[in-house]
């Protein structure tokens, strides 16, 4: 399994990586099996937060035996210091551990103590002192905040959604980590699904020595597939080049990245999916979304009322409601020609 090393952490962590928040949505005992799999087939990095529901669980059941075998980084979306310590408290208790080797601030919208209270960066460091924690994360989805962190020299790692989609903007960014000794975590290396050629995406990711992707999983056949991709590397070839530039064409452009955080929305629209339906249906097997079920997630697009949460939350500043409706008007067609023929995608 090939180890890089993370930034001035100087841990050695597989690559790939296993992003456990899929994870949130398999049954316990399936979970644990799945994790230790992941551990006993040599994945030693698993990232995990506070906010994926049981995942920190999860990982504390299946892999609390080899904990000094393996790397745990988690988060919190804690914006007060009272919080930072108490969710600090619930994760090492999930987790079945008494140390976090990374702890991360959870979707920053701006550096820790910009905002004039107690700074929530004093608190890590706190823990840090304390023994609890050994390395301060970050994890953001504004280039300009990732950018300020890599830059300030407060973090250890920095976890930014980094895939062959990426433009220049977002290369530099990969850059400026590696000359400030930052340990770059690459989430959303598939673009939250709309990138389907996993060997692709992984030739794309290897070509970054420091750069640590986290495949996000959820099945069992999930992980084969990476750890058989790790065993052979994919090479870069011209047939991979073709395909990551045919999808830098068809999504370049604004498109909805599916991180969630323009939830809940009051009207209940599942809006991370709704809001890339048109791609969804386009580029993966479209046959459940024609389903019942999915057809009233969709509709409740008609019952938005403008409140403007979502379009606030958005960290790529899309105009969401203009999204839901252009996808709600492409799923109606696409529903019409498709209803009741076999799925070929």
């Amino acid at each position: 399994m090939q180890k890089v090393r993370l930034g001035r952490t100087d841990l050695q962590v597989s690559k790939p990586a296993f992003g456990v928040l899929p994870l949130q949505r398999t049954e316990m005992n399936e979970a644990v099996r799945i994790l230790r799999k992941a551990y006993e087939s040599g994945i030693n990095f698993f990232d995990t937060a506070r906010a994926y529901t049981d995942s920190e669980e999860k990982i504390g059941r299946a892999l609390s035996p080899y904990r000094q075998d393996i790397i745990i980084a988690t988060k919190t979306q804690a914006r007060r210091v009272d919080k930072l310590v108490k969710d600090l408290e619930t994760s090492l208790t999930t987790l079945k551990t008494d140390y976090l080797d990374i702890y991360q601030l959870h979707n920053a919208d701006h550096l820790p103590g910009e905002d004039g209270r107690e700074s929530l960066y004093e608190a890590l460091v706190r823990a840090k002192e304390q023994g609890r924690i050994r390395f301060i994360g970050i994890t953001c989805h504004r280039r300009t905040v990732a950018l300020a962190a890599v830059r300030s020299g407060l973090f250890d790692t920095v976890q930014f959604p980094f895939s062959y989609l990426a433009d220049d903007e977002d290369l530099r960014l990969v850059q400026a980590s590696r000359e400030a000794d930052v340990g770059f975590i690459a989430m959303k290396a598939l673009s939250g699904g709309l990138i389907t050629h996993i060997p692709a995406a992984v030739a794309f990711m290897n070509q970054f020595d420091h750069v640590v992707p986290i495949w996000g999983i959820q099945r069992e056949r999930e992980l084969d597939e990476f750890l058989r991709l790790a065993a052979r590397p994919p090479l870069l070839d011209q047939t991979l080049r073709e395909i990551i530039e045919k999808d830098r064409a068809e999504l370049s452009g604004e498109f909805c990245r599916g991180c969630g955080y323009c939830l809940p929305c009051p009207a209940e629209i599942p809006i991370p999916w709704a809001a890339r339906m048109a791609l969804l249906l386009q580029r993966a097997p479209y046959g459940p979304f024609l389903e019942d079920e999915w057809k009233a997630r969709m509709m409740k697009i008609e019952d938005c009322t403008d409140c403007g949460n979502c379009k606030a939350q958005c960290p790529y500043r899309l105009d969401t409601p203009k999204l839901l409706k252009e996808n709600l008007a492409f799923y109606k067609a696409f529903y019409a020609r498709h209803k009741g023929h076999p799925d070929r995608a």
